[in-house]
């Protein structure tokens, strides 16, 4: 009989990080931890995306901060964002766009032409490791909206949902913005690139406020800006990849960057003792199976860095880091051995953070 254990969080908690510095009481000002002029913290949270949102700001005593209009505002804008990107909404525009079998233009707003306009530009560099049309597959291995029971699908069905699988199948226009498919099943989901644009959007509403000094995190993704409470970066810990407990496997200063991680360690089911991940490479149809446990990528913007930590995971940890090598990215792989974890980080990670010795 053929036994199955399943591990599983939401489709959109693919990153965990813990933040280390979004709890403290007090927050100083950017002399350093002793100022004498404390500045205000202002701490917003909410639902979204399956997930959660969490924001810390940081400002002059001198400010007056409205943190119930803030919030608003905060929800509007990720509601209007989820109106216009997820799959999980029937009515969104994706979801329209998804349902439409006519192989012709199909308005869009801007922001989901930009979202789905960086993600091709991914596939193409990445020869198709990133490709968000890949959610057929995802569905066949019930990692989708509906996990159903936990099997391995037959090689004639993967075979079959590959053929809708493609990101060439898409076509965009920017005057009008418009999508286009070229097979009417293709399926668009931007699970893997559209919180790292939400919590970039995020950013960019606070600054339009004058906050300079914030963190903002969407399911793990995040956005810091100035300082935390000590005056100093906001700290951010990587969490260690394992399912059974949640432990730090190192901080890490946050300067002015965005950050972005994405695992294999939770989200996946055994079969006969075999592990089978949610992470499917659209080249092949099946789950990686390489040793890659997690990677974490820091770059100015959050929406490329989340897809990018998506694409590095179906690379592995082999040809993701040479990869990175070659596109000057920063990434912090955590690759999985025999006896426990090895950590390797490419040339530019080490140019930002020095040597990976502080835990």
């Amino acid at each position: 009989m053929t036994s199955v254990k399943t591990r599983c969080v939401s489709a959109w908690h693919l990153t965990l990080l813990l933040l280390l510095s979004v709890t403290v009481v007090a927050c100083q000002s950017d002399q350093g931890p002793s100022a004498t002029q404390p500045l205000q913290k202002v701490q917003i949270e909410g639902p979204t995306m399956g997930t959660s949102y969490h924001i810390t700001i940081c400002a002059d005593s001198a400010e007056v901060i409205n943190k119930q209009q803030i919030q608003q505002n905060v929800d509007q804008l990720l509601k209007k964002i989820n109106q216009q990107m997820s799959t999980y909404i029937k009515t969104s525009e994706l979801s329209q766009f998804n349902q439409a079998t006519a192989e012709e233009w199909f308005a869009v707003s801007a922001p989901l032409l930009k979202v789905v306009e960086a993600g091709l530009k991914l596939s193409e560099d990445s020869d198709g490791a990133f490709d968000m049309t890949v959610g057929p597959l995802v569905n066949l291995w019930h990692f989708g909206p509906d996990p159903g029971k936990r099997t391995i699908p037959e090689e004639s069905r993967i075979e079959a949902a590959r053929k809708s699988v493609g990101y060439h199948h898409i076509q965009l226009q920017h005057d009008p913005p418009a999508l286009k498919k070229t097979i009417p099943d293709v399926y668009l989901d931007l699970s893997a690139i559209a919180k790292g644009y939400a919590v970039d959007e995020v950013g960019a509403y606070l600054e339009s406020q004058s906050f300079q000094n914030y963190l903002v995190e969407i399911g793990g993704e995040m956005r810091a800006r100035g300082i935390n409470q000590q005056g100093q970066p906001w700290k951010v810990g990587i969490e260690k990849p394992v399912s059974d407990q949640r432990v730090v496997q190192h901080v890490f200063p946050l300067d002015n960057l965005s950050m972005a991680t994405s695992g294999n360690y939770r989200n996946f089911f055994e079969v006969e003792g075999v592990s089978y991940s949610h992470t499917i490479n659209p080249r092949t149809g099946y789950p990686v199976k390489h040793t890659l446990a997690s990677v974490t990528v820091v770059g100015e913007n959050c929406m490329n860095c989340d897809a990018l930590a998506t694409c590095l995971m179906v690379l592995g940890p082999d040809e993701g880091y040479n990869w990175c090598n070659a596109g000057k990215i920063a990434a912090y792989f955590i690759v999985k051995t025999e006896t426990g974890f090895s950590e390797r980080y490419s040339p530019q990670w080490q140019q930002i953070f020095g040597e990976v010795n502080e835990k």
